[in-house]
């Protein structure tokens, strides 16, 4: 018994792929799928469901999550594990721009937990839910790897570092 230079899993190549995404997806997947060797498409999983993703409007459900299997030819039980795993996966609404804060320790030790209340009472809900007008949601995350610049958060692709309540209003303030 020995490391296997195969894929992990795959199933049957699923027939009328052309028709599980808009040619622009599925475009920008075979991007992805392009850098592995031949017969390695499903490691291009967390890059699919990403894309899959933002095209539905920064969340993913079992049918797009279904659908990502059948392109990547993949069992589905194995897209699922991927994209319930990691907490860049969305599987209901977060809001237009969704505030990933992290509380693990540095950013705790420096505060995190003042910056969270005040999110919560200044957008009028909880960690894990989006405002009612759909421009803002809260979610908890374990690390984002800039403890130097704790207490921060991440919105969209950009991290702020060394908040503030003044600075967490100056930064909302700021997008559309």
């Amino acid at each position: 018994m020995g490391y296997k230079n195969t894929p992990m899993s795959t199933v049957k190549p699923s027939e009328g792929k052309e028709a599980l995404f808009s040619p622009e997806v599925k475009a920008e997947i075979d991007k992805w799928i392009a850098k592995y060797p031949e017969g390695w498409q499903q490691s291009a999983v967390m890059a699919a469901l990403r894309i899959v993703q933002d095209e539905n409007g920064g969340s993913l459900t079992r049918e797009l999550m279904d659908k990502v299997a059948a392109y990547l030819d993949m069992p589905p039980i194995a897209v699922y594990e991927v994209g319930t795993f990691y907490s860049m996966y969305e599987h209901k609404a977060v809001g237009k721009h969704k505030v990933c804060v992290c509380t693990n320790v540095s950013c705790m030790i420096n505060g995190s937990d003042k910056i969270v209340d005040h999110l919560e009472k200044k957008l009028g809900v909880k960690m894990g839910e989006a405002t009612e007008d759909g421009k803002y949601g809260l979610k908890e995350v374990e690390c984002l790897g800039a403890c130097g610049g704790a207490p921060m958060f991440q919105i969209g692709n950009k991290y702020y570092e060394n908040l503030t309540p003044e600075l967490v209003d100056t930064i909302l303030s700021g997008l559309e």
